[in-house]
């Protein structure tokens, strides 16, 4: 549960995380030790940053207060009337880089990577956040961990197949899943349950096999998703798929989506990629479009566009009209980075012309925020 506060001695917004208790009987949670102690390790301009850790008045009610950010990607990309080109997706993507890159070099991952857990302010700045899951590990370490980690549209092919010893790999493939979600608009496998998940993974990067993926028969669930060498596809849609992509960009969605865990392109070798130097560049930071926030505003979000880019309708981009509470994310929805969205309306892509493209299951949505008088995923009411 996270509320939005203001801090009486300096005036500033803050963002309260209330630390569940209720099925506690010996203290403070180990997630949460472990989350706090991640927190205060890591100072990094895209890790959110934790203030402090404050008591309320009963001695269970534990809060992290974080810095506040308006945004968060998943629920500002459902209701942005004006979808993010490529060059503001690579600026984005870059930003998560740098954060995965330097959690890595402190043997940290993630594991929980995915839209809603990258929030953004209106300096144009990502911020990771929800290291819930995160915890330390050593490079080579044979022990095991739990692979019911990472939603499932992001979560490895090594995690849904069971296997409990593996690497920093997995925060990889889901960078590979949030690039590809924002350049295409729309979530790479949203799958339902793993076994639908790994069928669109086979219909769009190919059937796995010991030739691309050493020692991909040993793991153990490779017996209830085994695929007979009659139903195996072959072949890589990744270029079908992404077509108006260029071939660089292909190739690195290529790298970040590698089956095998150990031949997966790592954050520092992604930043060093030669898709992030061609055109169209990165954009800067402080030239990231901004957009109101939807815990002040009850209207749909309209991005300020500056000079250069119209919302098309003739409105002021800036119309704040008056709004309710919640506390530090929100969302809006996607076009494409190559066909301008504010020249064409949005249309969700159909199924491309491969065969078997699995395209978005009938009524695979995002959570739409609640509407007026009912509670938001993070139990604030507008």
């Amino acid at each position: 549960m996270v509320y939005r506060a203001r801090d009486k001695q300096t005036g500033d917004v803050v963002a309260l995380k209330k630390v569940r208790m209720d099925k506690e009987r010996d203290g403070v949670p180990v997630t949460a030790l472990r989350e706090v102690r991640i927190l205060q390790s890591s100072r990094h301009s895209n890790i959110v940053n934790l203030l402090r850790v404050v008591n309320g008045k009963k001695p269970n009610a534990i809060f992290l207060v974080f810095e506040y950010c308006e945004h968060d990607l998943a629920r500002l990309m459902e209701t942005m009337r004006v979808p993010f080109t490529e060059a503001e997706s690579k600026c984005l993507c870059l930003q998560l880089l740098q954060a995965v890159e330097y959690l890595h070099k402190r043997w940290v991952f993630h594991r929980d990577l995915k839209l809603s857990n990258l929030l953004l302010n209106n300096r144009g700045e990502l911020k990771l956040c929800d290291f819930g899951l995160a915890r330390f590990y050593q490079p080579g370490n044979e022990g095991s961990y739990t692979p019911k980690v990472v939603t499932l549209w992001y979560r490895a092919p090594e995690l849904l197949f069971g296997c409990a010893q593996y690497t920093a790999a997995v925060d990889n493939w889901a960078v590979g899943c949030i690039l590809a979600e924002l350049l295409k608009h729309e979530p790479l496998f949203p799958g339902k349950q793993e076994a639908q998940t790994l069928d669109m993974m086979y219909k769009l990067l190919g059937t796995p096999n010991e030739k691309i993926w050493p020692g991909f028969d040993t793991l153990p669930k490779y017996g209830s998703y085994r695929i007979s060498a009659a139903q195996a596809q072959p072949y890589n849609y990744l270029q079908t798929d992404f077509n108006r992509l260029s071939k660089k960009g292909v190739d690195l969605l290529n790298r970040l989506l590698t089956y095998d865990p150990r031949r997966r392109c790592t954050a520092s070798q992604a930043l060093e990629h030669e898709y992030f130097q061609e055109h169209p560049r990165p954009k800067r930071v402080e030239e990231m479009p901004t957009f109101p926030s939807l815990h002040d505003v009850l209207a749909p979000v309209r991005p300020n566009l500056g000079p250069n880019r119209s919302n098309g309708d003739g409105a002021d981009n800036n119309d704040d009209r008056s709004g309710g509470t919640s506390n530090a994310a929100n969302g809006g929805g996607v076009g494409s980075a190559w066909e301008r969205p504010d020249e064409r309306p949005r249309q969700r892509s159909a199924t491309s012309g491969r065969p078997g493209a699995p395209g978005p299951p009938s009524g695979v949505k995002r959570k739409q925020p609640g509407g007026y008088g009912q509670a938001d995923r993070f139990g604030s009411v507008f």
